[in-house]
């Protein structure tokens, strides 16, 4: 340019080469990029597989400390950064190799003062060093493991209504995790303002120009040295940014891969000893360093034996079961177990898959032994109620089962097994007496089909310790009593005298002699007033079976009408962009687009004042006012500093707002949401939605829009300063904005849909590791792991199938738009060439250093365009939720319900209905009861008569389709859900604890003093246990309770009950994982601490309702029969035929009747 004599053909030549070294790089860069995502979608796919093979791994011990919600968040949020990070990964060596390259170039041209820039970056690299994101993981992970448990336990929040006390739990962990991001996003806007953009230029140009003139008066600051010295500091300006975050995704799979195993050797595999289990002087711990649970065990077990385990509550019956399974850390002696192991758990795990399925369990059909198989273990009659046989889908953890159909599935899989050993952990509680009878004598028993299998079943049934072989009973961790029912009877100890205690008190209570078709369970003899089946514990009723129809038969067609809706959406609706920045406020709208507009107009004067400066004439060959030159120039530079740091601070906080609200619609959406809602949507539907789409939310959108926001007034900087100094650049500028929207339009569409694909198929991911951390141990136990990790990789792999197309399209895009770039810089080159007459060399090397960054300015609007338009659907699946069916509202405002209602506790139904959903048949109809208050009401009936359908309704779990329910005279249908819940009570069947202090799971909302606190516990008979932990009310549970035993967690339920102090209370079988001890001890406290109650009880263990004043007979949702026990035996009517049938017909009960 300052050669007027200079041949044309070389600024053309110049120009060209230009264009196509811009064209080559592009390849190459985009080359680079496909290739590094790929090495990236592999890796994230391997370290997903290596997490879901851990996991299989674990120990119990590590299993406590890392949550599912850690998990998940492994699975969801760090395998992502992981892969986010190999892109950058060799910018680790590449980034030296550059700097040292461009400090050489700088030395060749400005000489010493160079070193100036490097002490500029010394000083600012560090900013961009650790960014506080894992104080923000760990909340993050503390929420997403209480809302796992949430969905788990929602039943209990609803009978409880305990929502809002988990709402807030909730918040605080969400309060706790936007400040620790807020706190990150402060650090990442001062990394960003100092090391990124022009920002970076402020930051060393100034140090290195400053430098340059002040050393030496004959240092002349012109075009070349300017523009040159520019060109090289842009080098630097590669993204860093995810090397921290990738640091702590790294640490924190690191520690996850890190924690302890189950040790293969725990158990010895014996395939020719003569005995099946064997146990020397073993010593057994969950962890390696606690306190042994199992001392002292010397067991031998033959081949084909029969041995019934029993002792207390807490007394290690169950640890002993997880210690011939090797899940216990073995301290010291030899376990051996002979040939392949069937495990049946206390709480019955269920797959989401077919009934069929579940069953088989990976193994192939075999008609006559699975028909045999269905019939011993009393299937059969629930296959015709089931609305597709076998074939049924079974929902999360079986919640369309009944409490006894989920143990007879579990038993029924075990079975179907053929294994050698079989340990069952009390698979009995949870099934009615002749049904349990009928399991023992055709399964389990001297005659069932397992009669050649060795058996170790824990037990409170008092009637199946006669047929063992062998009788073990348990006390505080040890072996106290061993040998046939007889020998020990025959030693007269304490076995002895507690079984000779129980048939005393059982003569003298009810004059009932043993019979072989009667079935004594230890604890049955709750009170005469423990239930049995409520809803999703009970015998299949009507509630369950109906709601398999309404949501088989609509389930698919609903889903399919969602997503196909979604697919229609060619591009996220607009409305979803007005969600989001309404949430965000118009007051941060304002600043954002204020500060990015003064941020570009600083940088533009910045650099208009480098083009003047450049321009300047030397005088005697040196530049005059370099302090007046420098002070303006560092001052354009600290403004456009500052400016884009309040620009990205903004941002981030605006986001911010804008999750903060969104998380909270979306969580009280979902406890809004009816029992129907939880019973169709899977798990990993909605942690999918807490988890991944949130922290997209939280952290991709406002990084999306500040790139975006930035790079597109860089944009229009640009496009500017080409304009000012070329104005012909116009013609060019038009047509290639006119393609650059059709480009991008036309990818943004198929992008959209192609991150819908991806998000779908990554609940299914989420859903798999849900059910298998639950059922880890009966994996285990019947050597399944293989197939699991296959199941686990197919569902990797279907979500990378629809991750893959759209890296592949973002290359597509970068690579045609870079192009456009690259012609712009041509038609500035070629320009600046023709006009070289009438341009400065300061403007055109400003108009030519500028169209040089188009290219990697368009690049990365795209990226962060897509950025934003992908992740724009996370709100869009957020707010998915709003318009599903909700519940009635919690409270009513101005109600006038009086503060102690009820009082009496009278119940009456007038002509009531219940449907599951309109067009179905009736679960209840034309029911009219009447129900004084402090009478005892027993509720029985046979599957699908409609007994839990009643208390559904009660609590409006269900809404009445006609008719009402009135307590005290008020209609329940005009006050609020929670106003009614929290009136009355119900003990479940299933013992649900959530992770928190024993205080928390008694008394969420904190409202009761620990008097209170310990008076229930003692009258629950636990305040003994609790005094002997280290931290008392203190103590912390484990997720699901899982650091107590079944008996224990249903005790705490007891405690829940007292603490409430409602007039009405529902009754589920409270006490079927107990001793008898602890029963008998509980009879007497529900009988003083509920006698003046109405009472509810929905039972199929008859005993326990003898001598309530009046039985309701239900039978196909009506009221069959109704009357005092007594006038009902003498009708031998229904209730009559099913007093025969669970063998409690003789005179036994003339004590009751006569």
């Amino acid at each position: 340019m300052r050669d007027k004599n200079a041949e044309m053909w070389k600024g053309f030549l110049f120009a060209s080469l230009l264009f196509l070294l811009s064209c080559l790089q592009s390849v190459l860069h985009h080359q680079y990029m496909f290739h590094c995502f790929t090495v990236g979608m592999r890796l994230k796919t391997a370290v997903m597989g290596l997490v879901y093979r851990k996991c299989l791994l674990i120990s119990s011990a590590a299993r406590q400390q890392c949550t599912l919600g850690e998990i998940i968040n492994l699975v969801s949020a760090d395998t992502q950064k992981l892969m986010d990070f190999v892109v950058y990964f060799n910018c680790i060596w590449v980034t030296p190799i550059e700097i040292t390259l461009c400090f050489y170039f700088l030395w060749q041209l400005l000489g010493p003062p160079a070193l100036a820039g490097i002490a500029a970056v010394v000083l600012i690299f560090p900013l961009n060093g650790f960014i506080a994101k894992e104080v923000q993981m760990n909340f993050m992970d503390g929420r997403i493991k209480l809302m796992n448990e949430i969905l788990s336990g929602v039943k209990i929040l609803k009978f409880y209504a305990w929502e809002e006390a988990f709402l807030r739990r909730v918040g605080v962990l969400r309060d706790g995790e936007l400040h620790a991001l807020k706190k990150s996003q402060i650090l990442y806007s001062v990394s960003l303002a100092s090391f990124n953009s022009s920002s970076f230029l402020v930051s060393l140009t100034p140090s290195l120009f400053g430098v340059y003139v002040l050393t030496d008066e004959r240092n002349v600051l012109d075009a070349q040295k300017i523009f040159v010295s520019v060109a090289l500091i842009n080098i630097l300006k590669t993204p860093l940014s995810q090397l921290p975050f990738a640091i702590v995704s790294l640490r924190r799979l690191v520690k996850f891969l890190h924690q302890d195993e189950l040790k293969p050797d725990n158990v010895e595999r014996l395939p020719h000893s003569t005995d099946c289990v064997v146990i020397e002087g073993g010593s057994f711990s969950w962890t390696s360093d606690g306190l042994p649970c199992l001392q002292g065990i010397n067991m031998k077990v033959k081949t084909g034996l029969l041995v019934a385990v029993v002792g207390n509550v807490g007394s290690g019956k169950s640890s002993l079961l997880s210690a011939m399974l090797g899940e216990m850390e073995r301290r010291s002696g030899f376990v051996s177990i002979k040939g392949s192991v069937a495990y049946i758990p206390q709480q019955a795990w269920i797959q989401n898959a077919s009934l069929k399925d579940n069953i088989l369990f990976g193994g192939e059909r075999k008609e006559s032994w699975y028909h045999r198989v269905l019939e011993a273990c009393a299937l059969l009659q629930d296959l015709d109620i089931l609305p597709a046989g076998d074939s049924t889908e079974i929902g999360e953890k079986g919640l369309n089962l009944s409490g006894g159909q989920k143990q007879r599935v579990s038993l029924a899989r075990a079975v179907y097994r053929k294994s050698d050993v079989y340990l069952l952990d009390d698979p009995l509680s949870a099934v009615d007496a002749h049904v349990g009878q009928h399991i023992f004598e055709r399964v389990i028993g001297p005659r069932g089909l397992l009669k050649d299998k060795t058996r170790v079943l824990v037990t409170h049934g008092l009637s199946f310790l006669s047929k063992a072989d062998l009788v073990l009973v348990m006390e505080q961790g040890q072996i106290s009593e061993m040998g046939s029912y007889m020998e020990l009877m025959d030693r007269k100890g304490a076995f002895a005298k507690f079984i000779h205690t129980f048939n005393g008190n059982q003569r003298r209570e009810s004059s009932t002699p043993r019979d072989k078709s009667k079935t004594v369970n230890l604890t049955a003899m709750l009170a005469h007033c423990l239930c049995v089946c409520m809803s999703s514990s009970c015998d299949m009723s009507s509630a369950s079976v109906q709601v398999m129809k309404a949501t088989e038969h609509c389930r698919t067609c609903s889903i399919f009408v969602r997503l196909t809706m979604s697919f229609f959406c060619s591009q996220v609706k607009l409305q979803m962009y007005r969600e989001y920045f309404r949430t965000v406020g118009l007051t941060f709208i304002m600043t954002i687009i204020f500060l990015c507009a003064f941020q570009q107009a600083a940088s533009l004067a910045y650099n208009y004042w480098l083009s003047l400066w450049a321009d300047e004439q030397p005088i005697n060959g040196t530049q005059s006012d370099h302090e007046l030159k420098l002070s303006v120039f560092a001052a354009l530079g600290f403004t456009q500093g500052m400016a884009m740091f309040g620009t990205t601070l903004a941002i981030a906080l605006g986001g911010i707002v804008a999750s903060h609200h969104l998380h909270a619609g979306l969580l009280l959406s979902v406890l809004h949401s009816p029992m129907s809602f939880f019973e169709v949507t899977p798990s990993g539907n909605l942690l999918n939605r807490f988890s991944k789409e949130i922290d997209a939310i939280d952290c991709m959108i406002p990084d999306g829009l500040k790139m975006m926001l930035g790079y597109l007034f860089k944009l229009l900087e640009v496009c500017i300063i080409l304009l000012l100094a070329t104005p012909f650049t116009a013609l060019v500028l038009l047509p290639l904005t006119c393609v650059y929207i059709f480009i991008q339009s036309f990818y943004v569409a198929s992008s959209c849909q192609l991150r819908r694909l991806e998000a779908v198929s990554r609940s299914p991911i989420y859903s798999h590791f849900n059910e298998t951390m639950q059922g880890t141990n009966v994996i285990r136990a019947f050597g399944e792991q293989r197939r699991f990790v296959l199941q686990a990789d197919r569902r990797i792999d279907n979500n990378q199938e629809a991750y893959f197309p759209r890296f592949v399209a973002t290359r597509w895009l970068a690579v045609n738009l870079e192009f456009l770039g690259n012609l712009l810089v041509l038609a500035a080159a070629i320009l600046s060439v023709r006009g070289r007459n009438e341009l400065t060399p300061g403007i055109v090397g400003l108009a030519v250093s500028h169209s040089l960054q188009v290219t990697g300015i368009l690049s990365w609007i795209v990226r962060s365009w897509t950025d934003v338009e992908n992740n724009i659907v996370s709100v869009e699946r957020v707010k998915e939720y709003d318009n599903t069916p909700k519940e009635a509202v919690w409270t009513l405002e101005g109600s006038l319900l009086p503060a102690a209602w009820p009082t009496s506790g009278n119940i009456q139904f007038e002509d009531y209905g219940l449907q599951y959903r309109k067009g179905l048949d009736w679960a209840l109809n034309n029911i009219s009861i009447d129900i004084q208050d402090r009478e005892k009401v027993g509720i029985v009936g046979r599957t699908g008569a409609g007994k839990s359908s009643l208390a559904l309704g009660i609590f409006r779990i269900l809404e009445a389709a006609k008719g009402q329910i009135s307590i005290d005279g008020i209609n329940i249908a005009q006050i609020g859900l929670h106003d009614l819940r929290s009136r009355i009570t119900i003990i479940p069947q299933d013992p649900v604890l959530f992770s928190g202090s024993l205080r928390m799971n008694l008394d969420p909302f904190d409202t009761c003093s620990d008097e209170d606190l310990w008076k229930a516990l003692e009258l629950a008979h636990l305040s003994s246990f609790v005094l002997a932990l280290p931290q008392k009310l203190n103590h912390q549970c484990c997720e699901g309770g899982e650091n107590l035993s079944l008996g224990q967690r249903q005790l705490l339920c007891l405690a829940r009950a007292l603490l409430r102090k409602t007039r009405i209370l529902v009754l589920d079988e409270a006490t079927a994982a107990v001793d008898l001890k602890t029963d008998q001890l509980i009879q007497s406290t529900i009988r003083a601490q509920f006698d003046d109650c109405t009472v509810l009880t929905i039972a199929h263990r008859l005993n326990t309702i003898m001598d309530y004043t009046r039985i309701i007979v239900m039978d196909h949702g009506t009221i069959a029969e109704m009357d005092s026990p007594s006038q009902l035996i003498r009708l031998q009517g229904k209730f009559y035929q099913m007093c025969l049938e669970a063998g409690l017909m003789g005179n036994q009960y003339e004590y009751y009747f006569y």
